[in-house]
């Protein structure tokens, strides 16, 4: 490396999910430029899939002639060693992905969580800043969380850290994917209100924004059911206060699209709950969609960072 700093140096940033892979390339002074979407078509099989990853990462090199690249992926992940353990939603067990990448590009390669990589990005960039201390949490297919410290994620000792959305907030009650019942992301997560409303009309498709703007119309099954996403998230929300004392909760997600109408009864339901203490401020992440890929860019600098010769 000669030169360059990680900062000004340009990297690809890639942010796996389920349903897309959000991809990037940094322009001068670290901001991503070029954001694309490819369908991470999940049907096709693990194998498939990480060529889908391998192939989008190639294409973006060769057009840009990055000095690193950064990956965020969903599940278990292991950063230092550079492999997913474990994630449900690309079928991947034990994979390598970082070494895959590294050999497929030729360049430096950073390996991250995208929920951990997202509330770095938050506390660079975003509604983070600032905040010595605070818990990030994303609300879609499933609610995962991860405490932000001094800008640096906390992890546990496995890599399987911040999965608030398997807390029981419902004991015996709505089946989750997991394989228990009453979990969190079965009443709060965008999916689980789609699904949850489905189950009681029979109407399938409906997101959880329409939910929402179904129960402010006076759709009395779907503001039972947005109330219940309300007060279950709550639910976690407090004991996670209580346990964690963040100064502030970032979140992002579907439901929070909505803006007032989903922070300002969240709030104030956990305030009720908190009643023994002042409750954390709980406030919109700033990002949206796009921080997973920032937060990977921001590893694929960081990796340069450090490898910058005096």
């Amino acid at each position: 490396m000669t030169g360059s700093t990680g900062g000004g140096a340009t990297v690809i940033a890639l942010d796996v999910g389920g349903a897309y892979i959000t991809a990037g390339v940094t322009a001068e002074g670290g901001s991503l430029r070029s954001t694309e979407r490819r369908p991470t078509r999940i049907d096709r099989g693990p194998e498939a899939v990480l060529d889908t990853v391998l192939d989008c990462a190639a294409d973006l090199a060769e057009r840009f002639g990055p000095a690193a690249a950064g990956l965020t992926v969903p599940g278990i992940v292991d950063e230092r060693t550079g492999m997913a353990e474990f994630a449900a939603d690309l079928g991947w067990c034990r994979l390598p992905v970082r070494q895959r990448l590294a050999e497929r590009l030729g360049i430096p390669v950073a390996l991250g969580h995208d929920v951990r990589s997202g509330g770095m990005a938050e506390a660079r960039a975003g509604a983070g800043r600032g905040i010595h201390y605070f818990l990030y949490l994303t609300v879609g297919s499933g609610i995962r969380a991860t405490v932000m410290l001094d800008g640096q994620a906390l992890t546990g000792t496995g890599g399987g850290d911040g999965e608030l959305g398997h807390i029981v907030v419902r004991p015996g009650g709505e089946p989750c994917e997991c394989g228990g019942r009453g979990c969190l992301e079965a009443y709060a997560s965008a999916a689980g209100i789609g699904l949850r409303y489905a189950k009681a009309t029979g109407e399938n498709g409906v997101t959880a924004r329409l939910v929402q703007e179904r129960a402010a119309g006076g759709d009395q099954v779907a503001a039972e059911i947005w109330g219940e996403a309300v007060d279950t998230l709550a639910d976690a929300l407090s004991i996670a206060a209580g346990l964690l004392d963040p100064e502030r909760v970032v979140i992002g997600g579907e439901p929070t699209l909505v803006g007032d109408r989903y922070f300002v009864p969240l709030r104030a339901a956990v305030a009720e709950r908190l009643c023994y203490r002042p409750a954390p401020a709980i406030v919109p992440a700033e990002l949206g969609d796009d921080a997973g890929c920032r937060g990977a860019a921001m590893l694929a600098q960081d990796l340069l960072s450090r490898e910058v010769l005096p």
